[in-house]
């Protein structure tokens, strides 16, 4: 069976969205996925790590983690913060729900990781943080284990 680990962490500043977007696709790129697989996988953590940015620590700061694993089937991507946690999970996971409105925001984070990912599973707790994590099947790796 076939199986890899990545953990990293890094500060939650905008800029650190594309570093993750990066580490997360050069980490599924030795599964041999499409690009638009690829594509799924950049865009499902960009907006984790968004959150985590936007709602997690309200722009304050903080350290966000960013597990990797991967396997048989595919990739498996957790995005964490210590912010300050989600009150109503199922409210905030339907579309164009917002907890920054005065942002300008428009509350499809979790709509954009759902269709782009195959699984999005939420834990939260407030004053906590929030875990996010999502599973995308890779098609080559299917494949290959048919």
């Amino acid at each position: 069976m076939y199986k890899n680990e990545l953990h990293t962490s890094f500060l939650s500043i905008s800029q650190n969205e594309s570093l993750a977007r990066m580490i997360a696709a050069a980490f599924a790129a030795q599964l041999n996925p499409t690009i638009d697989e690829l594509t799924d996988i950049r865009t499902a953590v960009s907006e984790a790590v968004t959150n985590c940015i936007i709602h997690g620590y309200e722009n304050r700061g903080g350290t966000i983690y960013m597990d990797c694993s991967s396997d048989d089937e595919g990739i498996t991507i957790s995005i964490r913060d210590e912010g300050r946690g989600i009150e109503d999970v199922e409210l905030a996971r339907q579309p164009f729900y917002t907890s920054a409105a005065g942002m300008d925001r428009s509350g499809m984070g979790f709509a954009v990781m759902e269709a782009f990912m195959d699984r999005v599973d939420v834990e939260s707790e407030v004053g906590k943080g929030t875990c996010v994590t999502m599973r995308k099947h890779i098609s080559a790796r299917v494949e290959e284990n048919d």
